[in-house]
């Protein structure tokens, strides 16, 4: 099952956070459950660990595993089986501060992909590797740009595009000479090129077998200006598997990065599934809107946006994973008014400080924070209920990049002119 790019933005984050987490011992439980495992099984194994743990010399730390081996024990009851992926989850002490400050943390996540193997890891922190694997993109495109004078090697994976490496020939340009010297420069030139082909070829080879061996490989496009590309395939300087993989060639005006991104511009109709894609058109077709006289069906800026998704007037929200902004719901201890804030996740605690002094505009009671929520997952759970679409964009993109910065973070195509 294929993860929303929302689904993929909360994992992510998930996972940020939780490797920030850190005990005071070895007493922080990370348990993998694996997918179609009996969950009774699980919590036999937890049930002798439990036992085991009275066997830690740290009174302290023997109390603070057993609490969390309880934790998840409690937790393994509210699992529904069977378990399509799997479960992950982590539970211990996790220190606020100073000495006494240690609180109880549990999380458990949903995979994305099926857990294969069992694990049980009780460290200082959580055990969190395997979710890396979770988070990596599975298929890569491999890039070669290549003319006479330089190439550029790279891949394209999800939303990232790498450059691996950029070589220049040295092979000489034009020259004057007439005679037997012109014949013998000559030589000297398809010389200096043929081994300029025969390096590209190996560093591709050193950068894309190892990704084929992975069964990673997707494909290979090639681009560049002339007929130098298409020597390169069919003399072949790559290596004959890798040769099977090349997609097709295109004739580009640049090699190198910017050359790439030409290239995948021309190769949108092969790699239209692709993440990195699917942005591109979105973005695209936001930018298209905006630049009508009118201002078309676009739409930004934080408040405006919010208020046209409340009215269920946007067809396609776009947020870029780096919002870093929470939702926050205030109470009044006497009146019950509620209110919503939207705060800059690094200005958090000046606003929980500056709360406290601060009291209801209706009565004057005093105020509390009831519940804090990431304003990604917020916008999401609106987009469900107006029946929008939403789209966490990478700012690793160009085209995300534009979003963030001269959006904010935030714009939308509209169902209709508002």
């Amino acid at each position: 099952m294929s993860q929303t790019s929302t689904e993929a933005y909360l994992f992510k984050k998930s996972l940020k956070e939780l490797k920030g987490k850190k005990g005071k011992g070895t007493e922080l439980i990370s348990v993998y459950v694996p997918a179609g495992r009996r969950v009774s099984d699980i919590s036999q194994y937890l049930r002798q660990e439990l036992s085991q743990s009275s066997n830690i010399k740290s009174k302290t730390t023997m109390k603070n595993v057993q609490s969390a081996i309880e934790v998840i024990l409690q937790r393994l009851k509210l699992l529904k089986e069977p378990l399509e992926n799997g479960a992950i989850i982590f539970a211990g002490m996790i220190p606020r501060g100073g000495p006494g400050t240690e609180k109880m943390e549990v999380y458990v996540l949903e995979p994305p992909e099926q857990v294969k193997t069992f694990i049980y890891r009780c460290d200082s922190q959580f055990f969190t590797d395997p979710l890396e694997d979770f988070i990596q993109d599975k298929e890569v495109y491999g890039v070669i740009l290549v003319d006479r004078n330089e190439a550029t090697i790279g891949t394209v994976k999800g939303k990232s595009i790498t450059i691996l490496k950029k070589l220049t020939s040295g092979v000489p340009g034009k020259f004057k000479a007439g005679g037997q010297s012109a014949r013998r420069l000559e030589r000297l030139i398809d010389d200096a090129a043929h081994q300029f082909m025969v390096r590209i070829g190996e560093y591709s080879n050193e950068a894309f077998m190892p990704i084929l061996e992975e069964k990673k490989l997707k494909g290979l496009l090639l681009g560049g200006p002339g007929n130098t590309k298409n020597e390169f395939v069919e003399k072949g300087f790559l290596h004959h598997e890798l040769g099977k993989k090349v997609i097709d060639t295109f004739d580009l005006c640049y090699t190198e990065e910017f050359g790439i991104r030409e290239l995948l511009d021309k190769a949108s109709e092969l790699l239209r599934d692709m993440d990195l894609m699917k942005e591109k058109v979105i973005i695209q077709k936001f930018f298209k809107e905006l630049i009508k006289d009118d201002g078309g069906l676009a739409a930004y800026g934080e408040k405006q946006v919010m208020k046209y998704l409340e009215m269920g007037a946007i067809e396609t929200l776009i947020v870029t994973e780096d919002l870093n902004t929470t939702r926050i719901t205030i109470k009044c201890n006497n009146c019950g008014a509620i209110t919503h804030v939207n705060v800059k996740n690094n200005e958090l605690y000046k606003f929980e400080d500056e709360l406290k002094s601060k009291s209801c505009p209706n009565c004057e009671g005093s105020l509390s924070i009831v519940e804090e929520m990431d304003i990604i997952e917020y916008l999401a759970e609106l987009c469900i209920i107006n029946g929008s679409n939403i789209v966490v964009v990478s700012t690793d993109t160009e085209e995300g990049n534009q979003i963030s910065k001269a959006f904010r973070g935030i714009a939308a195509i509209l169902r209709y002119k508002v």
